[in-house]
């Protein structure tokens, strides 16, 4: 792309970030919930693109400037300032254009939103169970460094530590952009405190990472619900075993992709307030019949790219953690660390990073850019 081509993009989208700005004040649109919220995301992407599209012209006319008093200033020491101006702008000239190319590809529309996450132990048994905690405790850091809110919905722990498997929520700024990459199967090769023989071995746990519906996305008739209470276990105190704060809801749902109707359980232990335990169940339902409403649109997704990125594909094995040799294996893109130990202690920053990298340049091939 050259700088017209570039320029001749972004002033296409200034119209629109003026017609977003004006909509957004409008009370009619603000009495709308579902187009308010659509325009707030799109203003706060279109503002991005319009900061960057500010630097980017404040460097080409620096250029232009710098190169006029080369060409015709006669004073030796501003023909060096200039000549200093020129090589510093056209360095940064390429880091825009790269930034500007990334900001044009479309985004997805979840991105922005809260996740609903589950872990679940697979193949290893108690081993298995370990480690899905192990996962957990690696996001439980990783969003604690973000400044996001993790909490826990519901939890099945194993015999020997660890998680059977572990549902929780977590929010904050671009929460499912950033996580989206961790749905698929994590395998484990080490050897287990479980085993006397000292023998290494090989388990897995399964990890979901679903958007957050907002409410007007999903249609449930909350009169259908039934509720039913019981009383938590766990830790908690007293007041945990002896008042029901517990909450189960059954919701019998059709299926609009295949006409199927099923029954959806859903229970939630996370705090002793039972209000509160209903509401975010609601949530998860809510969460629950938006991801196989729209699992045909994540499919669609996954057969148009190459890669295997924030596809959501929850079958495919996608990472592999090494104790023997100390490192943390992507497999979609082949990114090895050897910080497995700050890796598990949430340091995965660096992957995401790659895994951001590698969806960003197949999403600017699907554009053109």
């Amino acid at each position: 792309m050259d700088n017209n081509n570039i320029l001749q993009k972004l002033d296409g989208l200034e119209s629109r970030y003026e017609e977003v700005t004006t909509l957004i004040t409008d009370p009619s649109v603000i009495a709308d919930q579902q187009r308010f919220i659509k325009l707030t995301r799109e203003y706060k992407d279109l503002g991005d693109i319009m900061s960057v599209r500010k630097r980017y012209i404040d460097c080409l006319e620096s250029i232009k400037e710098a190169k006029d008093i080369i060409m015709n200033e006669d004073d030796a020491e501003m023909k060096e300032m200039a000549r200093e101006q020129l090589a510093e702008s056209e360095a940064a000239l390429p880091g825009l254009e790269e930034e500007i190319k990334i900001a044009l590809v479309p985004k997805d529309p979840e991105d922005a939103k809260n996740v609903q996450m589950e872990i679940r132990a697979g193949t290893g048994g108690d081993e298995a169970c370990l480690f899905a905690g192990d996962l957990f405790n690696m996001y439980k850091r990783y969003c604690e460094s973000k400044g996001w809110n993790l909490s826990v919905t519901d939890a099945n722990e194993g015999a020997v530590g660890g998680f059977k498997e572990i549902d929780f929520a977590v929010s904050g700024d671009g929460v499912y952009g950033i996580l989206k990459y961790e749905s698929g199967v994590h395998r484990v090769q080490r050897v287990p405190v479980t085993e006397s023989n000292g023998r290494m071995q090989t388990s897995a746990a399964t990890v979901a990472v679903l958007p957050e519906a907002d409410p007007f996305e999903v249609t449930i008739n909350e009169g259908e619900i039934k509720w039913d209470t019981f009383r938590s276990s766990g830790a908690g105190g007293q007041n945990v075993n002896k008042v029901e704060s517990g909450v189960r809801a059954r919701y019998m749902w059709k299926n609009p992709n295949t006409g199927e109707v099923e029954e959806i359980l859903i229970e939630c232990t996370e705090t002793r307030d039972q209000p509160k335990n209903k509401e975010r169940a609601l949530a998860r339902l809510r969460t629950y019949i938006y991801d196989r409403e729209h699992q045909k649109y994540m499919d669609d997704i996954a057969s148009r790219r190459k890669s295997l990125v924030s596809t959501g594909d929850r079958s495919a094995k996608i990472r592999t953690y090494n104790f023997p040799q100390g490192r943390v294996t992507d497999h979609r893109i082949g990114f090895t660390t050897h910080d497995l130990q700050g890796f598990l202690g949430g340091n995965i920053q660096q992957m995401i990073d790659a895994l951001t990298v590698a969806e960003n340049a197949e999403r600017m091939k699907e554009a053109e850019l």
